[in-house]
């Protein structure tokens, strides 16, 4: 965006960061709902009978999903930050969140 000099204002990037982190959160509250549900910890709702609970647990995760973004969002727009430990706590969160909604990782409980 142009200031009223001509000049370019910097690019910043927070926003688009807090959106890649936040679906790193949302993946990783998937899997950690599959895990207390396999548990018997946690049972979500069955918001839609016919798919039973896992229509809870993914608009729970979703939810989590949004509020991570918007907290995320707020404090990080228009800033510009380093992608590198974003990227890798993101990838984190995703990969854990993965890695909890398989059968193996049940049986370890």
């Amino acid at each position: 965006m142009a200031s009223s000099e001509g000049k370019r204002e910097p690019a910043t990037n927070g926003a688009a960061l807090a959106a890649f982190l936040a679906a790193g959160i949302g993946a990783f509250a998937m899997g950690v709902m599959v895990i207390l549900n396999e548990a018997g910890l946690f049972s979500a709702p069955a918001l839609y009978p016919p798919a039973g609970g896992v229509s809870g647990r993914t608009t729970f995760a979703a939810a989590i999903w949004l509020i991570g973004w918007a907290v995320l969002h707020r404090r990080w727009q228009g800033r510009q930050l380093e992608p590198g430990r974003a990227r890798v706590f993101t990838l984190i969160l995703i990969g854990l969140g993965v890695l909890l909604t398989f059968p193996p990782a049940w049986k370890l409980l």
